[in-house]
């Protein structure tokens, strides 16, 4: 909009001065709605795609400042997303490892609370690893959380939690998705089963670090699902057991049921907002206890 100079009200009508003002409020509106800086704080900035990991990640996570970020020392992996972008790990491994644990975080990529919680655990794994080799992949889906907005499925428009190879996948799953979701295209599971690079990387690494157990992190529902093998825990923090059901495709399906490996999946209540680090803690010390008690090597 283009915004008049400005003239000495003494020399305008009442009139004249009321529209200017007018006119000046709503240049100052548009001007503020142009500015980069508008939005939640985790939403401000754009960083070039060339830039390190963490500065994506603090740019976009909440309660995710850089320096912890940078504390968690991501590891780039040869897997790539559908777009290119490199998928980063990290292992922390205790002096006497019994158990091996694999975190997956944001493998929607619009539940941004669980790529934080994943960032923030890798902190709490070096302090108190709990005798376990734990292998963190906080962030699945870096396509879908980058996009603006960001969105739950992957670049090609996929569910990824959808996309597992379950026994009958091909029957299973578009069936479901046809008549229980009536074609959402948020939980499309894709042409076939692994049929994205970042499900078939997470495929493969369940095949290279045969995980005795799977925290796969999620958002909003504010629950605990539990698959697999063995008596799941009762609550994790203030998250209590609700099991949510089985879906044709999904980790929890795949590996709890048919492959063996124990799922818990976590349910965070908000997709934006990330628990009090007072909570993550609970969650964490709450998970530690449950393995020891029920998870045998």
């Amino acid at each position: 909009m283009l915004c008049p100079p400005l003239f000495p009200a003494n020399r305008l009508s009442a009139w004249a001065v009321f529209a200017l003002l007018a006119v000046g409020w709503l240049c100052t509106s548009d001007a503020q709605a142009a500015s980069p800086l508008r939005g939640p704080p985790h939403h401000r900035t754009t960083v070039p795609a060339s830039a390190p990991p963490c500065m994506h990640l603090s740019a976009r996570l909440p309660h995710m400042g850089r320096a912890l970020c940078d504390a968690a020392e991501l590891v780039a992996t040869e897997g790539r997303s559908s777009q290119g972008r490199t998928l980063y790990a990290r292992d922390v491994v205790a002096p006497q490892a019994r158990l091996r644990v694999l975190v997956v975080g944001a493998m929607h990529g619009d539940e941004m609370s669980s790529a934080s919680v994943a960032l923030h655990w890798i902190q709490h794994a070096l302090k108190e690893p709990a005798d376990a080799h734990w292998r963190f992949i906080p962030v699945l889906n870096p396509d879908g959380l980058l996009a603006r907005p960001a969105k739950r499925v992957n670049a090609r428009g996929v569910d990824l939690n959808r996309n597992f190879p379950t026994p009958n996948w091909a029957s299973d799953a578009k069936v479901y998705w046809e008549q229980r979701t009536r074609k959402d295209p948020r939980r499309w599971p894709g042409p076939s089963p692994l049929s994205e690079p970042e499900s078939r990387f997470l495929h493969e690494e369940m095949a290279r670090f045969q995980p005795h157990l799977i925290v796969s992190i999620h958002a909003p529902y504010g629950v605990l699902d539990f698959d697999g093998p063995g008596a799941p825990p009762p609550k994790l923090g203030r998250l209590y057991l609700d099991q949510v059901g089985i879906f044709p495709g999904s980790l929890g399906n795949y590996g709890g049921v048919h492959r063996g490996m124990p799922v818990v999946t976590i349910e965070l209540p908000n997709a934006f907002r990330t628990p009090l680090d007072s909570e993550m803690r609970q969650m964490w010390l709450d998970l530690q206890g449950w393995m020891v008690e029920r998870l045998r090597p």
